[in-house]
């Protein structure tokens, strides 16, 4: 059984083929990377600083991880974490009684269970009376993944549900990352987001060309070439298809990397762009990511404001689990050898 006791400092378990090596984490259930073994890269981003267990976090670590609700996640984030039950920050009564940014689902330990190419993993979120279960299995390029979510209280719950992906070099590259997506309605977040945000706030627009507070349009499809930059926007995926996708493509890697899901499961994808922005830690000034992270909610914010802003575009921004009901997603993951987007842009079909 391939495993990987430590990945980085961290308990882990990989599985593997031919094509791809993949790793999850105990803690926090991230997907950390998904290999290319042809040329040994992973598009997921690996932070800078170093990595900890979630439940090791102690908030006399603030120093080296940030203050604040996103410190015990910012501790042990690596590529791919899951948002639930909110997709952002706490509200001050709950960050109050120790609840963090992005909800349980990132912080949790998970139970694994490993093969040779495929795992399952499961955790209880207790705050969020909540238990979360995901099924991978890799199928020569293809990574299938099954993930249910289980509603074990006796009350309906609204939640937010995001699959929170984010790219990192040596893949995500400036002026050199292309990207694709169907997307289609489109908003700029309706605050600054982060110190050197360019995008105009709270801007409607079509994909993929964002409003600059300057004057002019910014192409998404392009990863910046911006000495400094930070940035959100948020996508409708087109509701005329029945699945929705997004495709990243390094020419230099030689690799297109994408992820595609049923657009009724989740309809809202947003894009968050950190270039070197965020002076404090454990960022200072030095991370370089494109969030790429499709969900039932548009905006990363708190619960009550989630609940409240109910519906952008006509479409819902939560979804409901009804009490002691268990609701199944699937979505696939592709690391295809290309030398253009042309070659594997119709792939989710």
């Amino acid at each position: 059984m391939p495993s990987s006791p430590l990945f980085r400092g961290r308990r882990a378990a990989s599985i593997e083929n031919r094509h791809l090596r993949l790793t999850v984490l105990e803690g926090g259930g991230h997907i950390a990377e998904i290999v290319d073994k042809a040329t040994g890269v992973s598009p997921l981003w690996i932070p800078s600083w170093p990595s900890i267990e979630p439940a090791a976090y102690d908030v006399d670590d603030d120093e080296v991880y940030g203050r604040g609700a996103e410190g015990q996640l910012l501790a042990a984030i690596m590529g791919h974490n899951l948002c639930l039950d909110i997709f952002g920050g706490p509200s001050d009564e709950e960050a109050a009684a120790g609840f963090g940014a992005h909800g349980e689902a990132s912080v949790v330990a998970y139970q694994i269970d490993a093969g040779s190419d495929r795992l399952m993993m499961q955790a209880p979120l207790p705050e969020a009376r909540l238990h979360v279960e995901r099924h991978i299995e890799l199928r020569d390029r293809i990574v299938y993944v099954r993930e249910a979510v289980e509603n074990v209280s006796a009350t309906d719950r609204p939640v937010a549900w995001t699959e929170h992906v984010t790219l990192g070099p040596p893949f995500l590259e400036k002026g050199g990352t292309e990207f694709r997506a169907s997307a289609t309605r489109s908003k700029v977040f309706e605050s600054a987001f982060g110190p050197a945000d360019y995008l105009t706030p709270g801007a409607q627009f079509q994909w993929p060309l964002a409003p600059r507070a300057d004057g002019g349009t910014a192409d998404l499809r392009l990863y910046t070439t911006a000495d400094v930059s930070s940035a959100f926007t948020t996508h409708l995926m087109d509701p005329s298809r029945t699945h929705a996708f997004f495709l990243a493509f390094s020419r230099k890697a030689r690799l297109a990397f994408g992820y595609v899901w049923k657009q009724s499961d989740f309809p809202w994808m947003g894009i968050w762009e950190e270039n070197r922005s965020r002076p404090q830690p454990p960022w200072h000034g030095r991370t370089l990511t494109r969030g790429m992270e499709f969900g039932v909610s548009p905006f990363p914010e708190s619960r009550r404001r989630m609940i409240d802003r109910s519906r952008m575009f006509d479409v819902p921004t939560y979804r409901w689990i009804p009490a002691k009901t268990r609701v199944e997603v699937e979505y696939r993951i592709a690391v295809l050898s290309a030398t253009s987007v042309p070659e594997v842009l119709e792939w989710p079909e």
